[in-house]
């Protein structure tokens, strides 16, 4: 990793302002366009949950700002981010947490992603690894097309992941969508990041056969 060093006065004190809030944190919520993804990955038979962890995680790690992590006074640029998603158990009725190392290699990621969502099954886990920072935090709400959300996280200190939700796809206007929620650390990421982020993704979905 690197760190990060704000040379311009006005960037520093965007940092200074939000970083000391109470509630740091913004989020957006917009419906996007998987007409072309979503049949995509049901006809090559790849697993649409880790079709869209791929697909996600890659759009947040070529976007600088959502690899960047807030330490102390300082701001770190992590190589890469992991996404850290959630998935279904065997033995409970409640979530496991799943992390993969991202690789922008999408059949080595989805085999890894595979292997270590089926031991989660019946191994299942609420814990990251203790002083790591380099997460996507990411998960699925596949029962409600949902038009916002909000996150249960630490305040005090807050932490600086970015969160990242999909919801229930639906049909409307010829075409199919899904609401996607992305939160972030307003002191490190800015509106026009996030906007970049949606359009991001939407462009790698139109292309789903470029990048899987």
């Amino acid at each position: 990793m690197k760190k990060v060093d704000f040379s311009n006065p006005h960037r520093k004190k965007h940092f200074d302002f939000f970083r000391e809030m109470n509630h740091p944190h913004f989020n957006v919520t917009a419906n996007v366009d998987i007409s072309i993804l979503l049949p995509f990955l049901k006809d090559h038979k790849f697993p649409i949950n880790i079709g869209m962890v791929y697909l996600l995680a890659r759009t947040a790690n070529e976007i600088p700002e959502f690899r960047w992590r807030i330490r102390g006074d300082e701001v770190v640029e992590h190589p890469l981010a992991h996404p850290s998603f959630t998935v279904s158990t065997d033995v409970a009725d409640v979530f496991s947490f799943c992390s993969v190392d991202f690789s922008y290699d999408s059949n080595v990621f989805f085999d890894k992603a595979s292997t270590i969502m089926e031991n989660m099954k019946t191994n299942p886990s609420l814990e990251d690894e203790i002083g790591r920072d380099d997460f996507l935090f990411m998960s699925t709400f596949p029962w409600v097309s949902f038009t916002s959300i909000q996150h249960a996280m630490h305040y005090h200190p807050s932490d600086s992941v970015p969160r990242i939700v999909w919801g229930k796809f639906f049909e409307q206007d010829g075409k199919t969508w899904m609401p996607l929620s992305v939160q972030a650390h307003h002191a490190i990421v800015d509106g026009r990041h996030i906007g970049q982020f949606f359009q991001d993704f939407e462009a790698m979905a139109s292309a789903a056969s470029d990048f899987l």
